[in-house]
């Protein structure tokens, strides 16, 4: 018989892509939401890494904060997009199965993820 079971969720990441021309917009965003929420932000990446295809920023955060994180980043993005997707423990099926836009759909490179148990720091 299948586990046909929801995975726990642990927490969300919200990624912020950007690019040169906004790339201090997308500076002040992350750091804004790092100041008002307790979440770790991620280093500034003026290159594509892993799985996107464009320069982005992680926000981390636990499952209770989606509700506040969420609805702020969706009115304050200024046109930015972001991809937000559960912390199961899947990289893959989390980027693949899971993810959420706000924005236009960007493709992933899901060739490096896996499906195996991952941990990430909230």
């Amino acid at each position: 018989m299948q586990d046909c079971s929801t995975p726990r969720i642990k927490g969300f990441h919200a990624h912020v892509y950007f690019d040169a021309s906004t790339l201090d917009q997308a500076r002040a965003l992350c750091e804004e939401a790092a100041q008002r929420f307790p979440l770790k932000m991620g280093r500034v990446h003026e290159k594509p890494v892993g799985p996107h295809p464009d320069w982005s920023c992680q926000l981390a955060f636990k499952p209770e904060l989606f509700g506040e994180v969420i609805p702020w980043l969706a009115l304050n993005r200024n046109g930015l997009t972001v991809l937000v997707h559960p912390i199961t423990g899947s990289d893959l099926r989390d980027h693949r199965d899971y993810p959420m836009w706000m924005g236009a759909m960007r493709p992933l490179d899901l060739s490096d993820l896996a499906d195996g148990a991952v941990e990430y720091d909230l």
